[in-house]
């Protein structure tokens, strides 16, 4: 059904009037009483088989949503209705900002992939802490992950400041935080990910959010898969060094390797990261070799083309503690959740291991 939908209707769309069209009926059927626990039952069963523990949290489930659905904290419990076992939202940034110039998504529907070029665009750390904090905390209440990164107008020399800023002020509300220092829309972010400047910002990141809460907030960098694998095993040292919780691998890619789409027609969208299924190899091997370095001392969340059940029981097998998704849901629609947690059940009991957490890394 859904299929159908994208194709003759989504598809023809722009694709980011058609995201704020899907959303907001996500959203509004989230906020309809008594809707939200029928759809999550037909949407979400529960399988408490896939329960797992991660980064000190207890989750349904080993699949999330990935940062760049839900920017702004708008729509968590409509995402959570939909199946997914935590929400990252964001990226937010320090102050708000507009993002890039439209067009700015691109759908590659024969690469089940998309070329984004966003910019951040969020309404800024403030708003969202606001929103956040006047969520009702309930025994149902989704684990929401919050990414951070730079505002665009900030100078590189004054990153720390900025992301301190964002830190202070989301780290009370945050189940974990994210580090966003690899997306490729934001002029020198990337430049972030050297390990000269990216531990003192992990640094001063960790410093704030331990000052912002009486607890312990979980901290992970998100890299990039176009590092070189001797800068994967650095940022890996590194986030060891630090006592980092966790890095999530990977963000978008700049390549344009390998793609079914027409040449001329990638040409002609122009700068922005690749998601989806192209990912899928790049992803794999960055995560395999994150897992050989830190021999299971860090949380590993895997994204980046992951599709079905068969892949995200891939990455959890090579070590990923966690899994995420995110263009393939453009695709798929709302009832893929049901199926990756369906595929995930039959996998889990066909191997003989009674929980997530006892299969990950046993082909690593």
């Amino acid at each position: 059904m859904y299929k159908i939908l994208f194709n003759l209707v989504f598809r023809k769309m722009d694709p980011e009037k058609a995201h704020h069209l899907g959303f907001f009926w996500i959203r509004l059927a989230a906020s309809v009483p008594g809707l939200r626990q029928l759809v999550k039952l037909v949407l979400a069963p529960q399988d408490r088989a896939l329960r797992t523990t991660a980064l000190g949290l207890d989750l349904p489930g080993p699949f999330g949503l990935g940062a760049g659905f839900d920017k702004n904290a708008v729509g968590v419990d409509g995402l959570s209705m939909l199946g997914f076992d935590f929400v990252e939202i964001g990226t937010v940034t320090g102050e708000p900002q507009p993002g890039n110039p439209l067009p700015r998504l691109f759908r590659l529907v024969e690469d089940r992939a998309l070329i984004n070029r966003m910019g951040f665009n969020n309404q800024g750390s403030a708003r969202v802490a606001a929103r956040l904090a006047a969520r009702p905390h309930t025994s149902s209440t989704p684990v929401i992950g919050v990414n951070i990164g730079k505002t665009k107008v900030v100078e590189e020399a004054d990153a720390i400041a900025d992301y301190v800023k964002s830190t202070q002020r989301l780290a009370a509300h945050a189940d974990y935080l994210v580090v966003n220092v690899s997306s490729p829309n934001t002029p020198g972010l990337r430049n972030l990910q050297a390990v000269s400047h990216l531990g003192p910002l992990l640094a001063a990141v960790r410093e704030a959010a331990d000052q912002a809460t009486p607890y312990h907030v979980p901290l992970l960098v998100k890299i990039a898969p176009d590092l070189a694998d001797e800068d994967i095993d650095a940022v890996a040292e590194l986030a060891l060094e630090l006592h980092l919780d966790g890095i999530i691998a990977t963000n978008t890619t700049i390549g344009r390797g390998g793609l079914l789409a027409p040449a001329d027609r990638v040409e002609a969208i122009g700068m922005g990261g690749l998601s989806g299924a192209p990912l899928k190899e790049r992803s794999l091997e960055v995560l395999k070799r994150l897992r050989k370095r830190t021999e299971g001392r860090l949380t590993l969340v895997s994204v980046g083309g992951i599709e079905t059940a068969d892949d995200a029981w891939e990455r959890i097998t090579a070590g990923a503690d966690l899994v995420q998704g995110y263009s393939a849901f453009i695709y798929e629609g709302p009832f893929w959740m049901r199926k990756v947690h369906k595929g995930l059940g039959a996998h889990l009991r066909a191997s003989g291991f009674r929980t997530i957490a006892e299969a990950v890394g046993t082909k690593a």
